[in-house]
């Protein structure tokens, strides 16, 4: 399974994903995007379009050390979400999930909900 993001603005989302998020990108013509190499085989598609976000999360990269990926991606100005709400309390944007897990989230430029977790 990989993710399909909306983005009401491609070259915007395109420039964010690589610059900002830091993952390769190849043009996808027949889908109206480009498709996003986020490592360890994880691909994900954006593609151009009017249809809205949701506020659910949209896509999970798996990672094996988010506090250096979170590091990372604030370095490049991405500002991770915090969340007190009934079973979810993010402390520094991140949750914790039993012994090894954590999770942590971020709105892309289109205002997707994006999730970065190491399991």
């Amino acid at each position: 399974m990989s993710a399909v993001l909306p983005a009401s603005d491609l070259r915007r989302a395109r420039d964010y994903y690589e610059r900002v998020v830091g993952v390769e990108v190849e043009d996808a013509p027949l889908l109206r995007g480009f498709m996003g190499h986020a490592g360890n085989g994880q691909r994900f598609l954006v593609y151009e379009t009017t249809a809205s976000h949701g506020d659910a999360t949209a896509a999970t990269f798996v990672v094996d050390d988010l506090e250096t990926v979170m590091h990372e991606l604030r370095d490049r100005g991405v500002v991770f979400e915090e969340y007190d709400l009934p079973g979810v309390k993010t402390v520094k944007g991140v949750l914790g999930m039993g012994p090894t897990g954590k999770s942590a989230w971020f709105k892309d430029s289109e205002g997707n909900t994006i999730n970065v977790a190491q399991m």
